[in-house]
């Protein structure tokens, strides 16, 4: 299997892992009365599931992020880029002749 399809699958399964913790932390603390409405309703695992994928999608998806953004190569260089600094430009004052307003008669 190729490398890049590993990766893929490691991070989407650590993405699902912690929706598995993030899903189990919202029942256990009893977020928005989350466990009262499941536990007194026959078709509560629905929502549970859904908790559960929706936010494996999620984290899965920022996990991945996370692992081919880590993936940049390190620059060599610590003071920065190599091209040509531009000059700084000096704001000078100008002066813009002014005509004196209209008066009404």
């Amino acid at each position: 299997m190729p490398e890049l399809v590993r990766m893929y699958i490691r991070h989407v399964l650590i993405g699902y892992g912690l929706s598995a913790l993030f899903v189990s932390a919202l029942l256990w603390f009893n977020v928005a009365n989350l466990w009262g409405l499941i536990s007194n309703s026959d078709m509560g695992w629905i929502a549970v599931l859904m908790l559960f994928v929706f936010n494996g999608i999620v984290f899965a998806g920022v996990q991945m992020g996370i692992a081919v953004m880590s993936m940049a190569e390190k620059d060599d260089d610590p003071k920065g880029g190599k091209g040509a600094r531009e000059p700084v430009l000096e704001m000078l004052p100008v002066a813009i002749p002014a005509e004196e307003p209209h008066k009404r008669a």
